[in-house]
């Protein structure tokens, strides 16, 4: 029986309470959960229904406890149920209904954990959206690991996601791009407000195999032409990298395209609309200090250009002209001062921020060796990048280590710790199971131990201390993913994946599930399988949903 079940059956249990004492069913709430006591002597599971209930319905809360707890104790599946405290129900399960899980699970699989919680709602993230001047730094690493497992979590639990990167091709910054790469093609050193790195002169350097002639145009020209040719090779080149880390976008969005489009203008007449615009000093102004931001933002200069915030605004309605309900961008630490212009931006559209519109903020990422921060990039310069991180430890340990943390703690990536095959690595630990319990489903085919059909499995039989720990741990799954994704916290799986490789260790160091020698198989063994292949299939669930794999060995 899992959670869900078990809640439908308390939900049930107090219908007919209601209608036993003639109390007012509307009361009741369309839904309950239960959840695991801290105590597990208390017994499988908690509900604190009579607690929520008592009030509204004018009865003490230990007397419905009293009421619901007599009708559970009747429902298949329940061994027993005790009050506790003001009204607490803590409910026990039988074996066979605790074991049926592992049957369940094995069934269900990769189906196992998803839910509908979010079914309806459209939402677009937006993360990584590094500019093309340079490779992807480990700051905009952190995001497109982060991201992607929750743009994971967020489909798992129902909701159609769009996931997109906003390329910033337009502005100042890449007319930079352009100087430097024009300067290391001439020989010459970068521009003092210039890019650097080894990876100027490689694509300088392509350029000019696409383009000969290149250096023989003026300096405007040649530089017009290393700025196409040259942010297409930067784009193809990031595009590349995290298609290699394993993260594709549903959309690449171009900034350069809302200029050419006349999106600017557009945004800027749906703000006229809504009554939130002035001139001033030759400017157009955005009054967002109507909705709580510290000072009114310009949208057009005085000498007629755009600015970035002009641009945010008409990426922002696009998105929402699109059909997304939700507009969710990740952003890096040195971007927190950017969350109230962008919340009083979406409410000058007629928006409500809270609704419409939601920003998440990642800390600082340092990669560490021998106990001292790795600063430098062979190839970028100035910062470590995609590919040095995934040089140093992998692509698996990367993706992990960089989702497994709340996003907005700074981490540290210890280079030693993350390319040990040892217990201390949180990565090595969880897909140690996943190999493991390969293994073991291969061991039992050698010896003729197989599951069988679902109608021959004994849940009964799945009694031991051990069984119960990781049967409950396995429960736990959907209830994670769900909460998850609502909070936006990937690094919530991964930790639950340490807890359930953990509860799998102590299974199957006290829980032999392979016969010995001339030992006859027995409906013992076929149980325990059945647990074994449960926990493969959560642990590759989890894993599938960080963006890492479950190996079959190592």
């Amino acid at each position: 029986m899992t959670p869900a079940e078990l809640a439908e059956v308390v939900l049930s249990a107090a219908h007919a309470v209601f209608a036993d004492r003639g109390l007012d069913s509307s009361a009741l709430p369309g839904r309950t959960a239960v959840e695991r006591p801290r105590n597990p002597e208390h017994g499988d599971y908690a509900s604190t229904l009579a607690l929520q209930l008592s009030k509204k319905v004018g009865v003490p809360p230990r007397e419905l406890a009293t009421a619901l707890a007599e009708q559970l104790g009747r429902a298949p599946g329940v061994k027993s149920v005790e009050i506790a405290g003001p009204g607490f129900l803590n409910i026990r399960l039988d074996a066979a209904a605790a074991g049926q899980l592992a049957r369940s699970i094995v069934e269900a699989g990769p189906a196992y954990g998803t839910g509908t919680a979010l079914a309806g709602q459209k939402i677009n993230l937006e993360f990584v959206s590094a500019n093309p001047t340079g490779p992807v730094h480990i700051g905009g690493v952190r995001w497109a690991a982060v991201g992607d497992a929750l743009s994971r979590l967020l489909r798992a639990t129902g909701a159609d996601v769009g996931t997109e990167y906003y390329f910033n091709d337009a502005g100042s910054q890449i007319d930079r791009f352009a100087r430097s790469l024009l300067a290391a093609a001439k020989g010459e050193p970068a521009p003092e407000d210039g890019y650097g790195g080894a990876y100027i002169a490689e694509i300088a350097t392509e350029v000019r195999s696409r383009r000969p002639d290149v250096l023989e145009l003026g300096d405007a020209a040649a530089q017009e032409v290393f700025r196409v040719e040259g942010v297409e090779l930067m784009f193809e080149e990031i595009r590349s990298s995290l298609r290699d880390f394993g993260v594709e976008f549903d959309t690449y969005f171009n900034e350069k395209d809302l200029h050419d489009r006349g999106e600017l203008d557009h945004a800027l007449a749906r703000l006229r609309e809504q009554g939130h615009l002035y001139e001033a000093d030759g400017a157009t102004w955005l009054r967002t200090t109507d909705f709580g931001d510290d000072k009114d933002r310009v949208l057009r200069k005085s000498n007629g250009e755009w600015t970035y915030f002009a641009a945010d605004c008409a990426y922002y309605l696009d998105k929402r002209e699109r059909g997304f309900d939700r507009v969710v961008i990740m952003l890096g630490a040195d971007h927190h001062g950017y969350i109230g212009r962008m919340k009083a931006m979406s409410a000058c559209f007629g928006d409500d921020p809270a609704v419409n519109l939601e920003i998440l903020i990642g800390q600082l990422v340092n990669l560490v060796r021998d106990g001292q921060p790795v600063r430098m990039s062979k190839r970028a310069g100035t910062v470590v990048t995609l590919e040095d991180l995934v040089d140093a430890i992998g692509v698996d340990a990367s993706r992990y280590a960089l989702a497994r943390y709340s996003s907005d703690s700074p981490i540290d990536i210890d280079v030693e710790l993350w390319t040990r095959a040892t217990r201390d690595n949180p990565v090595y630990y969880v897909q140690y199971v996943a190999a493991r319990t390969a293994s073991v489903g291969r061991n039992a085919a050698e010896v003729g131990l197989t599951r069988g059909d679902g109608e021959a499995f004994r849940p009964e039989l799945l009694s031991h201390d051990k069984e119960n720990d990781l049967l409950k741990a396995l429960a736990e799954f959907p209830a994670v993913v769900a909460t998850a994704a609502e909070l936006r916290e990937p690094h919530r799986v991964a930790r639950y994946l340490e807890e359930l490789a953990g509860a799998y260790h102590r299974f199957y160091d006290n829980c032999r599930i392979l016969p010995r020698g001339e030992e006859e198989v027995t409906d013992l063994h076929r149980a325990r399988l059945w647990l074994n292949d449960a926990t493969r299939t959560v642990i590759a669930n989890g894993l599938r949903l960080l963006g890492v794999s479950a190996p079959e060995r190592m």
